[in-house]
């Protein structure tokens, strides 16, 4: 047998990277990773840099955990859209054994590392990954409910960072929750709109009337409305010592209007484009939203 060249070894590593990237869903992780650090950040009196560590490391593990089980459950459907037959264990580039593996010890490492900042933090990460798995994959095929369920998990990382700063779960983290709880109903109908025919052939019925229809698009105003409200209510000063100064509410306040225009005109227009417009705005609506509590937290700790 002939010895691999240096460019067919480098080419079979760089194909295990981008295959261990893509059952853990990397990009996503990160996002959940930066919601958890920005939480943190907001409940810290004093920054400890090992702690700040641990909880990267440990958010990271839970959605890799998740992402893992969730494409070993579906890897069958994943065959038949074409924005996902190419994942690792579809293709055939990843056996079932291997994710189960990989799953597995990810989850084991992130309940860990996770514990080892206190055990509330550990209980709140576990709890997001068996919600995930066990609850919102499953009704994924069988109700549009499944994204209630699914913003459960989706909305633990913000608040995951407060409790892992506080070891306490009070008014604050539960603020932050519904943030990031009721952001994710505009946000993932969105991503249903625009790749409804792609969810479809996989019996993925995400919409919350299973169509593109007027009360889908009343739906996802209603839920960004409520998105909206919901980020200013730390302004009024009646959510402990989560606090808005008035100036950072009105930044908030202009970007959800923003937010609010493109959901008003995905229900004017009821198109892909303009449903893809508004993920992409949602997106940049909560992280600009972590980043002014944060640098506001911030801003009057320092005056």
């Amino acid at each position: 047998m002939e010895n691999l060249s240096v460019a067919q070894i480098d080419t079979v590593k760089t194909s295990v990277v981008q295959d261990f990237k893509e059952i853990t869903k990397m990009r996503l992780a990160l996002s959940v990773v930066f919601s958890s650090v920005a939480g943190y950040l907001l409940g810290v009196e004093t920054v400890s840099w090992s702690t700040l560590l641990l909880l990267a490391i440990g958010g990271y593990f839970m959605v890799g955990a998740s992402n893992a089980f969730n494409q070993i459950i579906e890897r069958d459907l994943d065959k038949l859209m074409d924005r996902t037959k190419n994942r690792p264990i579809p293709s055939g580039r990843m056996s079932v054994n291997t994710a189960f593996a990989i799953a597995t010890l990810f989850t084991i490492a992130g309940i860990s590392v996770l514990y080892n900042i206190n055990p509330k933090t550990a209980m709140f990460g576990a709890i997001s990954i068996f919600i995930y798995v066990s609850l919102y994959t499953p009704l994924k095929t069988k109700t549009p409910l499944s994204v209630f369920v699914g913003a459960i998990p989706g909305a633990i990382p913000f608040m995951l960072g407060w409790v892992a700063a506080t070891n306490d779960f009070g008014i604050e983290p539960g603020t932050l929750f519904m943030i990031q709880f009721f952001w994710q109903f505009p946000h993932f109908w969105a991503i249903g709109w625009f790749l409804f025919d792609d969810y479809k052939k996989g019996g993925f019925f995400m919409l919350p009337t299973g169509k593109k229809d007027q009360g889908t698009a009343v739906q996802v105003i209603i839920y960004t409305v409520w998105t909206i409200v919901t980020s200013l209510v730390p302004v009024f000063g009646v959510t402990g010592e989560l606090y808005l100064t008035p100036v950072a509410g009105g930044i908030i306040l202009i970007l959800g209007l923003v937010l609010g225009r493109s959901a008003m005109l995905l229900y004017k227009r009821r198109d892909s484009k303009t449903a893809k417009q508004l993920m992409l705005m949602s997106v940049l609506y909560i992280t600009l939203l972590q980043i002014i509590y944060v640098v506001d937290k911030f801003i009057r700790a320092w005056i």
